[in-house]
């Protein structure tokens, strides 16, 4: 079986998407079950920290990481992890509503969503 797709995730991008404001915990919860149900890796991007005080990355189990960008932006992050898997040739997918991020990241990308469109599906709305 061949490695799964990789579901990037923009975080505070889904997070600020609805009021109230989504926890980073139910971002990253939501995101991790989101993709598991669709045979999804869950690649989840928190400009600065990330939950748990996090920066850097952290493989929380085969099918998810979680990634503090500490001082860098998560769209610059998250445009040179599209950028490697599109030079791999390894299928992904981007989760965001940033226009300029999309514009660059989300080229190759197998399906993008919005920021809002993944914020209600996680939250049920």
């Amino acid at each position: 079986m061949g490695t799964p797709a990789d579901l990037l995730v923009d975080a505070r991008n889904v997070q600020r998407s609805l009021w109230p404001n989504l926890s980073s915990e139910q971002v990253l919860e939501g995101a991790r079950r989101w993709a598991a149900g669709r045979g999804l890796r869950a690649v989840v991007v928190f400009d600065g920290r990330a939950p748990g005080d996090l920066v850097g990355e952290r493989e929380l189990d085969d099918d998810t990481v979680v990634v503090g960008t500490g001082r860098r932006t998560a769209d610059d992050w998250l445009i040179d992890a599209a950028a490697e898997r599109r030079a791999a040739g390894r299928e992904f997918w981007l989760v965001t509503s940033d226009r300029a991020l999309r514009d660059v990241a989300a080229v190759g990308a197998a399906r993008t969503i919005g920021g809002g469109a993944f914020a209600r599906e996680l939250a049920g709305r």
